[in-house]
């Protein structure tokens, strides 16, 4: 089931986004032209904007719409350049002692192979 269309979420992302740029309702309302009254109801989680509006939010936060619609995760996961963290010092470490470069080639390879094939 998608999270698109709720307003829970719609509401709780409003919510966070205003703490972040710490903006009152009346501020943002005034900012956006938008009555107090539709923007409480959305912050309430009562109504859910039309698209537009969602669109001049977005902007507002300078935040994509997806970040407004969409279930906010505080810990994405970030890809990791394999290449740059093998060739970091003291970042290819095994039982406290650095890697051969021998060693972190091949680990790059199996790596790859298992990305490559799927796995």
């Amino acid at each position: 089931m998608s999270n698109l269309g709720n307003k829970e979420i719609m509401s709780a992302n409003i919510k966070r986004l205003m703490k972040r740029k710490n903006v009152t309702r009346t501020q943002m309302a005034d900012d956006l032209s938008l009555k107090y009254t539709t923007l409480t109801d959305w912050i309430n989680g009562k109504t859910y904007p039309r698209i537009d509006n969602i669109e001049k939010m977005a902007t507002y936060f300078k935040v994509s719409k997806s970040d407004l619609v969409e279930s906010y995760d505080p810990h994405p996961v970030e890809p990791v350049d394999l290449d740059k963290a093998l060739s970091e010092e003291g970042m290819a470490m095994f039982d406290g002692k650095p890697l051969s470069e021998e060693y972190k080639k091949a680990l790059l390879a199996m790596l790859r192979a298992n990305k490559n094939s799927g796995e």
